[in-house]
């Protein structure tokens, strides 16, 4: 006799929703327990006796204000070893927020500016990362971040030292304080990308205006807009990401944190849909934010009253906005179907 089916109530329930995650900064990631390990591992004295002091600290009032505590406490990481440790964190994450692919962006300028050498940066992330589908199930992409608020000359210089390395490079991208550094600012440093044969991507509009946005796609020809959310005050750049389907990486608990956006049920996503932009949802700085990938989805779903359909869609947008070579696609995006035909079925 065959045995008998178990119950709706007995099936378990299905897991997170298959998702790739295109807007995360490792450095971002490092929670106050790993940042307490690391400092005692490499002498280094946090200004926070303890951790609970630390996420005390996590209460900001706009981006300056995070990237002030974000920056001091890179000073943990100082070897391989401690970017692998930290990157192997994120991957452990991620794996249980159901994430099957992660684009990592990575700020050399903030390392090699304390001595930290670009090599040893790359090499403890790559190391890390070699493992990560075998160990996690995730597939990886690295992405090379300029600071805006350094000089167009220091990117340039960090991107000649990052030339033996490019191998493991993705992409290049612009992160870091935005009001008053326009993209146009880093026309050259892209350039020399887009010879190398990287992709490109850039935050814009996030507080900067939407003049920015339009910046980095003509100036800096990027192949992403990171954040983008003030592009919906300008109705002419809406119509152009809409017809050229430029993807948007958002970061809705992120918005919240640095008051980009007073309350997450104003969050302009639902508008950003109705208007045919193909948005992500993703975390950015998740330690510091309140949440991982998947708590982003469950926050917008709760504040915006988003349905199952759209959550899906933006998972199907986010395979679709990565740099996923096309057969890797479509087998992500089978894993949404079967998400969706498993969830029916309870």
């Amino acid at each position: 006799m065959a045995p008998a089916s178990p119950s709706p109530s007995e099936r378990p329930a299905p897991g997170p929703l298959p998702k790739a995650e295109l807007h995360l900064h490792i450095e971002g990631t490092l929670e106050p327990g790993l940042a307490f390990a690391l400092a005692e591992r490499n002498g280094v004295t946090l200004p926070y006796a303890t951790e609970d002091e630390l996420r005390r600290a996590y209460s900001f009032s706009d981006l300056q204000s995070f990237l002030d505590l974000y920056y001091a406490l890179m000073a943990v990481l100082r070897t391989e070893d401690d970017f692998a440790d930290l990157a192997h964190a994120y991957l452990a994450r991620a794996e249980e927020q159901g994430v099957r692919h992660a684009e990592i962006f990575f700020d050399p300028q903030a390392h090699t500016a304390r001595g930290v050498p670009v090599g040893t940066v790359i090499g403890g992330l790559a190391r890390a990362l070699d493992s990560a589908e075998e160990t996690y199930g995730i597939s990886t992409r690295l992405i090379m971040c300029f600071l805006r608020d350094e000089t167009a000359e220091s990117a340039l210089a960090t991107f000649e030292a990052a030339r033996p390395y490019l191998d493991r490079i993705t992409a290049v991208g612009l992160d870091s304080a935005e009001v008053g550094h326009p993209p146009s600012k880093f026309e050259a440093v892209f350039r020399l990308a887009k010879e190398a044969g990287l992709k490109c991507v850039a935050h814009a509009g996030e507080e900067g205006p939407p003049a920015y946005v339009w910046e980095a796609l003509d100036v800096l020809g990027v192949d992403r807009i990171d954040h983008g959310v003030r592009s919906m005050e300008d109705e002419r750049l809406v119509a152009r990401l809409a017809a050229e389907q430029v993807p948007l990486t958002v970061c809705p608990l992120s918005n919240v944190r640095l008051r980009v956006i007073d309350d997450l049920a104003d969050h302009p996503l639902p508008a950003m849909l109705e208007a045919g932009l193909l948005v992500t949802l993703n975390s950015d700085d998740p330690a510091y934010f309140g949440g991982y990938v998947d708590d982003n989805f469950t926050a917008v779903r709760d504040a915006l009253g988003l349905d199952p359909a759209t959550l899906r869609t933006l998972a199907r947008n986010s395979f679709r906005a990565s740099f996923l070579e096309e057969a890797v696609r479509e087998k992500y995006l089978k894993e949404v179907d079967a998400h969706e035909a498993g969830a029916h079925r309870e």
